[in-house]
């Protein structure tokens, strides 16, 4: 057992810097004697010879050194950093009498709970959105059932309108419910990486041909370009299929009635692209980070109108992580959303 009392200024040091977790050694002034290498990649602006108080001023934080510096105890503090970005550290915070020579000398030790936090937000935030969604048409069909059941039970024409919608809102469901599966089976086969060869230009043919008809319902224009030999990828052809449905339908739903949208696949440097653009009214700037967010819906009345359920993009998104790409999404109000999918060719991961 290492006697803190007699600890030279140089052990301490050696000690902190072994250390894999994020840890500062202070003097009663707060000032850092020593940081592990973890603690140095947590919080870059906090360097030895420098108030801790100067990087991290919160009142909570500095209270409860000053007591444990003081008193002696410990203490254990959230701290909710907001600026650059929101980050959640749980401190620990203990006495180290005589560490490099200070008989004040306090330990703190970093937890970073960020991740932890943003992951229990968006779990408690899927499973109300999943509830409000599926509730809204759940009631509806309830409605039109106990309707049916009571003073419309002999009304035929009110039968007829009624099923018809009670139908629409059941296909809602049903889509909502393929989505969230869709999502799933996706996030659980992240990890391994999809290497089977699949013509991306062919498959853009196949869906531009299947939405056709969607297309002239809104007589939007498709207009798709691309080479016409293969140019392939290596991927599941089932989510690229999905990938390619889900951007085309977007951008016939939510571009301008009337208007065009376009598709263009190139081969690019060792990668192959495909990108959707249409001339809509476009996304404000402040939409743009949130649009791959499950449920998150620039105009919710207008996206459930056009029959979405919230999850295409999510989709879109996490097929493009499995397939090892990248996605990204350009638009300004008035002039329309361009989004680009950008995978690895098979070639070049062949060659690689």
């Amino acid at each position: 057992m290492i006697d803190t009392a007699i600890l030279p200024p140089a052990t301490a040091r050696s000690l902190i810097d072994a250390i894999g977790a994020p840890v500062v050694l202070l003097d009663e002034q707060a000032v850092a004697l020593a940081l592990s290498p973890a603690m140095k990649a947590l919080i870059p602006g906090l360097e030895v010879g420098k108030l801790l108080t100067l990087v991290l001023r919160d009142p909570d934080l500095i209270e409860a050194i000053d007591q444990v510096s003081r008193i002696g105890g410990r203490e254990v503090i959230e701290l909710i950093e907001r600026v650059p970005v929101e980050r959640t550290f749980r401190i620990h915070i203990a006495p180290f009498p005589g560490g490099a020579g200070r008989r004040n000398a306090t330990l703190l030790t970093f937890q970073d709970l960020s991740e932890q936090r943003v992951i229990e937000r968006m779990r408690v935030d899927f499973v109300a959105n999943a509830s409000h969604e599926l509730r809204t048409p759940l009631a509806s069909l309830l409605g039109f059932v106990e309707t049916l059941q009571g003073p419309a039970r002999n009304d035929e024409k009110a039968r007829g309108r009624f099923l018809g919608i009670m139908r629409e809102q059941g296909l809602r469901m049903a889509r909502l419910v393929d989505d969230l599966l869709s999502l799933s089976r996706i996030e659980q086969r992240a990890h391994v990486a999809p290497d089977s060869p699949v013509d991306l230009a062919g498959i853009s043919r196949e869906i531009v041909d299947s939405l056709a008809l969607m297309a002239s319902e809104r007589e939007v224009t498709l207009k798709l370009t691309g080479p016409a030999e293969p140019l392939q990828v290596p991927g599941d052809r089932d989510e690229l299929l999905r990938l390619m449905e889900n951007l085309v339908e977007n951008a016939i739903k939510y571009g301008k009635r009337g208007g065009a949208v376009s598709i263009t696949v190139a081969a690019l440097d060792g990668e192959a692209s495909v990108c959707v653009r249409d001339d809509g009214p476009g996304i404000a700037p402040e939409h743009l980070p949130r649009l791959t967010e499950r449920f998150y819906r620039v105009d919710t009345a207008a996206s459930r109108e056009a029959g979405g359920t919230g999850l295409g993009l999510a989709i879109v998104k996490h097929i493009v992580l499995r397939h090892r790409g990248r996605l990204t999404i350009e638009s300004k109000p008035g002039e329309g959303a361009t989004f680009k999918a950008i995978l690895p060719r098979f070639e070049a991961r062949r060659a690689g």
